[in-house]
């Protein structure tokens, strides 16, 4: 216990000494580079030349202060802090004009694609926190694609919605004490970085903004989640690590990943693993997390055949399910819509899954199902209570171990072997 009490009291002297460092950064005010938060003027440039010029001066905080201010994509620099006060709204415009074609990664393959609204590309040391709101006009890009839609017309040359924060190719870097409301599409994007800290996030969104994912762990190595609420309308959150020959060829994993004390609501999946799964996914530990809102599948794997990749040594424990659809979902072949892909050379192994202390009220336990040639191996179930209308559906399974798993079903059989 005197062990515990040090550890606890020299983080509590680190986290002291982190927010007084912060507090003596120099500041660079938006609004004294012009930027106006009055909801309506547009203040793109405004707050880039609060960017550029907190840069060029050996680098520091940027504020943005009380008031609603309207922007297009915004690109942070090297030694720049961004502070969104409580109070403040930074909000995403709806011009599509507003936010340029980059390269970057979208749903498993790197590309040309629409910007996200605050990016922070290779990039060290950055923060960004402060109490305050970033939203993504998400509601409001939904109308402008039915009113689209409606009319005949498209985006024409203009590729994807923005998605609200990407961290890309940085290492060291903070996302705290923020609120963060209806992105356009994917809302926290962790893309290639290292050694990433996200803490004390309310991420919620409209339940008809599509691909509204609270949080994507993409290629990352050392990822740390806490205290999280996420409401959305897609997976709260998505590990991923590439998509196909793609994927194959930059062949970078998604690792050492700690998502614990959270709270998962309303989203299809609460933490999936994929479905773009192809450079890997290893050393995954989710602990401790509420997962309710009529939540789709809490506990959750996906991928294709086209996909390969290992997906192994993934830990769910002491996890409370209250009235979600499916406790797990294992699927393989996962949304085989549209244009089917060749299937890869080594398929999808799934491997080394521990399902601890997990208990709780669901509609159905769900289903684990591998493919013909690959199937699903090593899935071990320990101290689990679940109470559910239907079984568990199982096929192409192996070396699974349900002698931990207490099912209650009041309809049919508790396992169901196919």
């Amino acid at each position: 216990m005197k062990k515990i009490s040090l550890l606890i009291a020299f983080l509590a002297v680190g986290f002291a000494l982190v927010s007084f460092i912060n507090s003596t950064k120099k500041r660079f005010v938006v609004t004294d580079y012009g930027a106006k938060g009055d909801s309506i003027t547009l203040n793109t440039v405004a707050i880039q030349k609060a960017i550029d010029v907190c840069s060029s001066k050996g680098g520091g905080v940027v504020v943005i202060p009380k008031g609603i201010f309207t922007s297009g994509a915004i690109f942070l620099k090297k030694d720049v802090d961004l502070l969104i006060e409580e109070g403040a709204t930074l909000k995403g415009s709806i011009d599509p004009n507003d936010y340029p074609q980059i390269k970057t990664r979208w749903e498993g393959e790197e590309r040309m694609w629409t910007s996200a609204f605050v990016n922070i590309i290779d990039q060290e040391g950055t923060r960004i926190s402060g109490g305050g709101i970033v939203d993504g006009s998400g509601d409001a890009w939904v109308a402008r694609s039915r009113k689209l839609r409606a009319m005949g017309q498209t985006d024409g040359t203009i590729i994807g919605r923005p998605r609200l924060i990407c961290f890309q190719n940085c290492k060291h870097v903070t996302i705290e004490n923020l609120r963060l409301h209806n992105q356009a599409v994917w809302c926290l994007h962790l893309l290639y970085s290292n050694d990433v800290t996200v803490r004390n996030l309310n991420i919620t969104a409209n339940h008809d903004i599509p691909s509204s994912d609270g949080i994507d762990v993409d290629s990352c190595n050392g990822v740390d989640i806490s205290k999280t609420f996420i409401d959305v309308n897609d997976d709260c959150i998505s590990i991923k690590s590439g998509k196909d020959d793609d994927g194959r060829r930059v062949n970078r994993p998604c690792e050492n990943v700690a998502i614990h004390d959270c709270h998962f609501a309303y989203g299809h999946g609460g933490v999936a693993m994929g479905s773009e799964v192809t450079g890997g996914i290893r050393n995954v530990l989710i602990n401790n997390c509420l997962i309710d809102g009529n939540n789709w599948a809490p506990i959750r794997f996906k991928s294709q055949p086209s996909r390969g990749g290992v997906v192994e040594n993934i830990t769910y424990q002491n996890i409370t399910l209250n009235n979600t659809g499916k406790a797990f979902e294992f699927n393989m072949a996962w949304r085989m819509v549209g244009t089917i892909r060749e299937p890869a050379k080594v398929p999808t192994i799934v491997r080394n899954i521990l399902i601890k202390n997990v208990s709780g009220t669901v509609r159905a336990a769900g289903d684990l199902t591998g493919l013909d040639n690959s199937p699903i191996e090593g899935v071990k179930f320990a101290n689990c209570h679940i109470k559910a209308e239907r079984g568990l559906l199982l096929r192409n399974v192996t070396k699974l171990d349900t002698a931990g798993l207490d099912l209650k079903v009041s309809s049919g059989p508790a396992i169901i072997q196919r």
